[in-house]
Parts: structure tokens; C-alpha cells; sequence
């Protein structure tokens, strides 16, 4: 079968789906004899004629891109969205689409330089029955086995990308997104917002790093609440629960911390909490609740603790932010732009960014910039 044509029958059939439509409904609209025609075109047993195009076009709403071009993600990978209580949805979706577009991207210009994605898919042996203890466990465990080190946020997004084959990406995400996992087959995704604080950052990484872990048998909701403060009850709150616990163990093992508390001497809780938290690049709040869920902290000390002087663990001042997208990825752009396999216009634009930002980005990961400004 032609990859074009499956390509465009693969995304009809999103499309179509996604408006809940049925395959009699659309054939309607498309002005098709029978259900069979539509059928085999999603199939990919059957070209789709120009004006069948245009048609569809203006029957699901869409552009024509949306179903000839190979550099966006329609109708693939399950998307796990970190965001704000009150995140808009349609802004939402906007980045959602974006986000795609640089997972394509990053998948297509791949193929051509003979990369292949990355086949393995890890799996923890833990399930929606599995108690808070049993993550912690795994995730320990997992610290040892990937060998993290003291400070485990630290040596984590190399693991994730070296044991996963995972992509991990920093961005610049509306302030109502933290971040994000895409479940893809060979090209699982996490996406981390570069403007949230550290230690926001390195939890949220550790959490959609449980997710990919665990999709295949505790698959998350499309989104979740990015302050922990889970409502209501069933499997996806439990899902988010176990992955909250797997983060903190494996950002802050029993065997790190142990240690450090024994040895607090008589300082003030605020001060210490902040010290130690920014020795591990967690945040304060993460600290404060680990130590308590392993019994170090009882609930009257909980209520002796003065939340708003954990707040940036006691830092003030802006802090610095890690460099867009990552190595890997601007790499393989920038072997792209090389080749001529890719315009610098569209470069620029996959990337929300100008011809000149396209450059800094280029020099910020200290590759010459590969065409004349």
C-alpha cells in the first residue's frame, strides 16, 4: 500500500471519529454510493482523488495539511497533560498540536538519516492495586539500577533518554501547562515547561517518567490536575497518587535522606527543609511531604511548618532556565538544515520562532548556525 495513502486514511478516520461521526454519516457528506468506498480509503486500499480531498476538507473542518503532512502528529501517540486547574482547553489542544509537530518532526527527519526510534518499552511491574509503598520500591530500586547517584534529579533525564529511548523536552508551554508525556510507539515524549521553577521541573519529569513506565496497564487521563490536589475518586486518582509517590522516592530515596535528617542538628525546620531541598533540586513542599509519608515528619509537625516560607525554598530572585527543546533534538535539525532536507522557514516555524531566534538557538547549543542571516 501506498504510505501516502495510508497516511491520508489513517487521519480521515481520526478525523471522522473524533466528530463522532460513522462511516455511513461522512460517506454521506463525502457523496459516496456506500459505506464500502470510505472504508477502504481509511484502509488505505484506496486513493483519495483531489476533489474527494477538498471535500473532505470542508467536511470535518480541517486544512488540507492536516491530512498530507508528514511533519505533524494526527491520530497517533496518547497525550498525558500536567495543567492548572483552570487551563484552557483550547490552548490546550493548541499546544497540543504544536507539541505533535515536534515529536513528527523529530521522528521524520530521523528516518532520513537512517535513525531508527527507539524499540524498547520498559515496563514497571506495578498496577492500580499496587500500594504507595510498592512505588516506592520500584522507584528505589530503579535509582539503584540507573545508577542516579546523591542527587538523582540531576543524572535522570539521561537515564530516561539512555534506558527508555525516550525523547525529553524543555519548553516554553503556556503558564497553565507543567508538563507532559506522549505515549508513542519508538518515540515516547516527555515534555517539561522551561519557566516553572527547579524543583517543579524535576518532579514533573520523575512523574510522566512513571507514566511511560506504566502506560500499557495504568493509562493516565488525557488531563490531570499539576498541583497534586487529585478530586474525586477511581483509578485515574489512584494513578496520579502512585506516580506522585514514584517521583518522590526516586527523587529523594529513604537511603539519601536518611542520613541528612540524623544529622540536622538543631537548625530551624524552614531553614533546613530549604537547604536540603535545593541540595536534591526538589522543591521544599515535595521535601516536607516525602519526610512525612516516611514517618520522619508526624502530623503535629506538619502543623508547626510555615508553608509560605518554603515558598522557592526560601530563594528570591530569578532563577536561570535550561535551554530550549534539547541537544538531541537541535542536533538532528541542525543535520536536517545541512542537508537541505529542511527549509529554514519551516524550521523556524515548527518551532514558534523567528530566522534570527532559529540562529541563537543554534548558537545556544554551540552548533554553527547552518544557513547565511
Amino acid at each position: 500500500m501506498n504510505s501516502l495513502n495510508e497516511l491520508i486514511g489513517r487521519r480521515l478516520k481520526y478525523a471522522r471519529e473524533k466528530l463522532g461521526l460513522t462511516q455511513a454519516e461522512l460517506s454521506r457528506r463525502l457523496g459516496f454510493k456506500d459505506r464500502q468506498t470510505l472504508a477502504a480509503i481509511e484502509a488505505g486500499q484506496r486513493k483519495v482523488t483531489a476533489e474527494e480531498l477538498v471535500n473532505a476538507v470542508q467536511a470535518l473542518n480541517v486544512d488540507i495539511d492536516y491530512f498530507t503532512d508528514s511533519l505533524r502528529l494526527v491520530g497517533e501517540g496518547s497525550f498525558n497533560w500536567r495543567a492548572h486547574r483552570n487551563a484552557d482547553l483550547g490552548l490546550l489542544s493548541e499546544f497540543e498540536d504544536k507539541a505533535g509537530r515536534w515529536i513528527a518532526t523529530y521522528r521524520k527527519l530521523g528516518e532520513k538519516t537512517g535513525e531508527a526510534a527507539s524499540p524498547l518499552q520498559s515496563r514497571l511491574a506495578l498496577s492500580e492495586k499496587s500500594s504507595f509503598e510498592d512505588a516506592w520500591a520500584a522507584a528505589e530500586a530503579l535509582g539503584r539500577e540507573w545508577q542516579l547517584g546523591e542527587i538523582p534529579a540531576l543524572m535522570l533525564e539521561d537515564a530516561i533518554k539512555t534506558a527508555l529511548g525516550a525523547l525529553v523536552l524543555c519548553v516554553d508551554a503556556p503558564a497553565s501547562i507543567s508538563g507532559a508525556a506522549c505515549n508513542l510507539p519508538g518515540m515516547n515524549t516527555i515534555f517539561i515547561n522551561r519557566n516553572e521553577p527547579e524543583g517543579r521541573r524535576y518532579f514533573d519529569l520523575a512523574h510522566e517518567c512513571f507514566h511511560l513506565l506504566t502506560w500499557e496497564q495504568m493509562t493516565p487521563e488525557h488531563t490531570e490536575q499539576a498541583d497534586g490536589n487529585y478530586r474525586g475518586k477511581g483509578r485515574y486518582k489512584r494513578i496520579e497518587q502512585l506516580a506522585d509517590n514514584f517521583a518522590g522516592a526516586i527523587l529523594m530515596p529513604r537511603h539519601r535522606l536518611l542520613p541528612r535528617w540524623e544529622s540536622r542538628g538543631s537548625a530551624d525546620i524552614h531553614s533546613w527543609l530549604n537547604k536540603t531541598a535545593s541540595d536534591l533540586c526538589v522543591t521544599s513542599q515535595a521535601l516536607k511531604w516525602r519526610l512525612h509519608y516516611l514517618g520522619l515528619l508526624g502530623k503535629a509537625d506538619l502543623l508547626e511548618i510555615h508553608d509560605p516560607r518554603l515558598t522557592a525554598n526560601g530563594r528570591f530572585g530569578r532563577q536561570p532556565k535550561p535551554r530550549p527543546f534539547s541537544a538531541e533534538f537541535i542536533k538532528r535539525l541542525h543535520v536536517a538544515l545541512s542537508a537541505g532536507d529542511l527549509s529554514v522557514r519551516r524550521s523556524a516555524s515548527l518551532l514558534g520562532t523567528t530566522i534570527d531566534g532559529l540562529a541563537d538557538l543554534f548558537k545556544a547549543y554551540e552548533f554553527p548556525v547552518p544557513f547565511d542571516l
